[in-house]
């Protein structure tokens, strides 16, 4: 079963916006986001032949959109951020991408109709919804009968141990973290949605220390303490995560597809 969440506030929703908006130049050149093993494969998977509506969900500054949108009819970027917006539509001009549509908005709470997309991604925007199953929901609704969500996210461990030392060094460096899930937690939620997940890909990500943390911002004795509980991990949670000595370390990423039923 999905593990509990808290039910989605108006300051939680605030949180992510002041975080984002006020880092969304670190994110267009952060390598994590602008590359990775994943995005290959969100292409293939996608398949798209110039006919489809896509939903990047959770945008960024971008890097979906960009990637897809030469290929699809049209890609619709949502997020809740205007920085976030403004820096993904500075990049899909500088690269003539004229079939981006950006919106700002909560993504448990769209104005589109029922079946308006073929395929929808969301990629490293999971862990900061408060409510997935709200979410989750409400991109099934919009989601074609033929159509495919794809979920793109740092996943969870089964185990107790390592959950938690990963969650709590995700909401040490940034507040506005929810939580990660683990890749069975996410069929549970898309089950209760109407939809059946499977996993696609999955690799292991690599955080270099120092841009994880300038990326964000996250404040000097933030940083001191995200260093000591690297420092003090035990030796399971050291080789599970692969700590290195400048404090980097290794999580595991992956990509659920979920289909209507």
């Amino acid at each position: 079963m999905p593990m509990a969440t808290p039910t989605p506030s108006r300051s939680t929703t605030h949180l992510v916006h002041d975080t984002f908006s006020a880092v969304a130049e670190q994110y267009a050149v952060s390598m994590v986001h602008a590359q990775g093993e994943d995005l290959p494969v969100i292409q293939r998977l996608a398949a798209l032949t110039g006919t489809e509506q896509v939903l990047d969900a959770g945008c960024g500054p971008g890097p979906v959109s960009q990637l897809l949108a030469p290929a699809a009819a049209r890609v619709t970027a949502v997020d809740l951020s205007e920085p976030m917006l403004e820096r993904a539509r500075r990049t899909a001009a500088e690269r003539s991408l004229t079939n981006i549509e950006f919106h700002r908005g909560n993504l448990a709470d769209l104005p589109w109709p029922d079946a308006s997309f073929d395929l929808i991604v969301s990629r490293y925007a999971a862990h900061h919804w408060p409510d997935p199953q709200a979410v989750v929901t409400e991109l099934a609704r919009l989601l074609s009968p033929s159509g495919r969500l794809l979920l793109v996210d740092v996943m969870a461990a089964p185990d107790p141990l390592l959950d938690t030392f990963l969650n709590a060094l995700e909401i040490l460096r940034d507040p506005s973290h929810v939580r990660d899930h683990s890749q069975a937690q996410w069929r549970a939620i898309c089950q209760e949605a109407g939809l059946v997940a499977v996993p696609e890909f999955s690799w292991n990500l690599r955080l270099e220390f120092d841009p994880w943390v300038a990326r964000i911002q996250t404040p000097k004795p933030r940083v001191a303490a995200l260093r000591e509980l690297l420092d003090g991990a035990s030796a399971e949670v050291r080789q599970a995560f692969r700590i290195e000595d400048d404090h980097s370390f290794t999580v595991p990423g992956a990509i659920v597809s979920a289909r209507p039923v």
